[in-house]
């Protein structure tokens, strides 16, 4: 059916999905597709949000099951009929979204519903500290078993999510954007247990919006595009641009837009801004139509910046200026007052209300503007919204549906429209387009040109160094909380950048080789 990089009697197919169909409420999720996953090898699927990939996971995880066609392992027809069914015939999954205990340790995490026992038949904490301690080791984590999962940043509760599927010895394991959240470091610590896996014949399901993952770790491509199967490919067989034409169905032929318009007055000001024990010492300007880049390595205090400026965190020394006048921002109703707005990181912990529907996500930070004599004036609302779902071109069967069943990419412009509807003059997106694929990577760079275009004032941090250096006019780079320097954009490139997040000041950057000799 496929044509295969390497010998194919080499690599045993242990799942096949033959013409699967899923449907949901308005919507054909999947559509007759088809997919092999060989032992020793890793699958990369690919497809814009929506397209159908983390449905057919979770099919094969058997969290959902499929209206029509049928899964093979092992050459054998099976029903899975639930998570524990797909553990039980080998097939573990990490989901995109974390779901570990924050209140446990990373232990009582791991060996959740199977810990070991006494012969009295308590728990035997002493073995279970032991067998995890030993996965962590094999991992190379650098954990302690004891650690309470709450008190882990999002990168380390990463990792145990990959120890805990690992533990499993499952043969297939489906890893969804498990690089999401962890620095390029952690990234090759995954890559290195990928390859162990695979050395050990486990067979590797692996989702990204990542270009660059893929070509590193992948060794066959699945394509999916809007509920349907494009195709599987020996990864070395494409380039990027093959890949984003397969997914999109068109070439993306320049995805970060260009901007002309010249910048505008001073809109915020930070002199010297500093959050006791976190950052200090952060000084910029940002004017009307200017996109200010705010770049580091995980940790050094990109998002607590943000949360300072828009009141979550108030600063502890410096001062902040918005047009001009001196603030003291202390909570978020005053940074929103002055004309602040701001996308938060991680949708699903600090910004959607996930059981609620698009329209009550939308709406919720200017309610209070459309209630007098104690009524909501809905019309006005769903107007507003609906002319906002337009502009944004969030896909979406109606501004009813439960903003939980859009895909990533439309449930962020669902945000982004929910702080547009607030009228900003100061935007500020921490990780805008993570977890979101090329298409709508695409979307939303030219809605934040069209922004800046029309004067409204945007700092975006990210971890994506080419779409910092595309997206961005000036570039603010942090170290472990302290500034470490600015960078226009005619002067800005990757390696200056990462330079300047491992702590080399500014001054040594002029003096260093350059980075590309004539």
């Amino acid at each position: 059916m496929f044509a295969y990089a390497n010998d194919p009697s080499e690599h045993e197919c242990l799942l096949e999905v033959a013409g699967v169909t899923k449907r949901f409420p308005g919507v054909t999720a999947l559509d007759n597709v088809r997919l092999s996953v060989h032992r020793g090898e890793v699958l990369a699927l690919m497809g814009e949000n929506g397209a159908g990939k983390s449905t057919l996971m979770k099919i094969i995880a058997g969290i959902h099951q499929p209206d029509s066609g049928e899964l093979r392992l092992r050459g054998e027809a099976v029903t899975l009929d639930n998570p524990l069914a797909a553990l039980k015939s080998g097939i573990a999954m990490i989901h995109q979204e974390l779901n570990l205990m924050p209140h446990m340790s990373i232990a009582e995490n791991i060996w959740i519903g199977r810990e070991p026992l006494t012969p009295w038949h308590t728990v035997d904490h002493g073995a279970m500290h032991r067998a995890t301690t030993q996965l962590l080791t094999r991992l190379r984590i650098d954990l302690s078993p004891d650690d309470l999962v709450g008190e882990l940043s999002i990168a380390a509760r990463q990792m145990v999510e990959i120890a805990k599927a690992v533990s499993y010895d499952s043969e297939i394991l489906i890893m969804d954007e498990p690089t999401s959240a962890i620095t390029e470091k952690e990234v090759a610590h995954l890559f290195s247990i990928i390859r162990d896996l695979k050395a050990q014949g486990k067979a590797i399901v692996y989702i990204t919006h990542k270009m660059d993952e893929v070509f590193t770790i992948a060794d066959q491509v699945a394509v999916f595009r809007d509920g349907c199967f494009i195709g599987q490919y020996p990864a070395h067989t494409l380039n990027g641009e093959q890949l984003i034409t397969l997914m999109v169905g068109r070439e993306l032929t320049q995805l970060f837009p260009q901007r002309t318009q010249p910048l505008g007055d001073v809109r915020l000001e930070a002199r010297n801004l500093g959050l006791k024990g976190v950052f200090e010492g952060v000084s910029f300007e940002l004017r009307a139509g200017e996109v200010l880049g705010i770049a580091g390595l995980m940790g050094a205090g990109r998002t607590n910046i943000a949360e300072t400026l828009f009141g979550i965190t108030p600063a502890t020394e410096g001062e902040m200026f918005v047009d001009g006048k001196p603030v003291r921002m202390t909570d978020p109703g005053q940074a929103i007052h002055l004309g602040l707005a701001l996308l938060t990181e991680d949708r699903k912990l600090t910004g959607l209300f996930s059981c609620l529907s698009v329209m009550e996500n939308m709406e919720v930070a200017v309610l209070p503007h459309y209630v007098g004599h104690g009524f909501v004036h809905q019309k006005a609302l769903r107007l507003l919204c609906d002319d906002m779902c337009k502009r944004l071109r969030v896909k979406t069967p109606s501004l009813d549906q439960c903003i939980d069943s859009l895909s990533g990419g439309n449930q962020q412009k669902a945000l982004l429209a929910r702080w547009l509807m607030t009228q900003p003059r100061v935007l500020i997106l921490d990780e805008p387009t993570r977890g979101v694929d090329v298409g709508a990577k695409a979307e939303i760079y030219r809605l934040i040109a069209n922004l800046a275009d029309e004067g409204l004032a945007v700092i975006m941090i990210s971890s994506e160094l080419p779409e910092v250096l595309g997206m961005s006019d000036r570039i603010l780079v942090m170290h472990e909380g302290h500034m470490t320097g600015t960078l226009d954009r005619a002067d800005a490139t990757q390696e200056r950048i990462m330079h300047l997040a491992s702590g080399v000041p500014a001054s040594a950057l002029d003096t260093a080789a350059p980075a590309h000799p004539q």
